[in-house]
């Protein structure tokens, strides 16, 4: 499963719509304190995490989350590519940073993902 949260929901869409190829399950929520209600809920294998949202942003929610499962990989997604953004997500644990503008690396990186899961399990 797949939990992207952003609060712009053509966001959302556009990258679910980028996932369906993956054939993997995708849950949405439009702030961090959703997605850290549903990451208790349902353990995504992938977490997608906007920055700017509101009422609890995506770096706070990126660190509660990793705090209770420190095995979560969780890639932050921004239209904020700055060094020090980037820099600051993934000293906080983030699997991955990807910029707004480069979704499709985001795709690949999943895609990836899942062939290499699947492999393992059919040996």
């Amino acid at each position: 499963m797949i939990l992207i949260a952003d609060d712009n929901s053509d966001v959302r869409r556009m990258i679910r719509s980028l996932l369906e190829e993956t054939d993997t399950e995708v849950a949405e929520c439009a702030d961090g304190g959703a997605a850290i209600a549903a990451y208790d809920e349902f353990s995504p294998d992938w977490l997608l995490m906007d920055i700017n949202m509101q009422p609890v942003d995506g770096l706070t929610a990126t660190r509660t989350i990793l705090e209770k499962h420190p095995e979560a990989r969780v890639i932050v997604i921004s239209q904020y590519q700055d060094a020090r953004t980037r820099e600051t997500a993934l000293a906080m644990g983030a699997y991955a940073f990807v910029g707004k503008e480069d979704l499709m690396s985001l795709r690949d990186l999943i895609r990836v993902d899942i062939e290499v899961r699947h492999a393992v399990v059919a040996e």
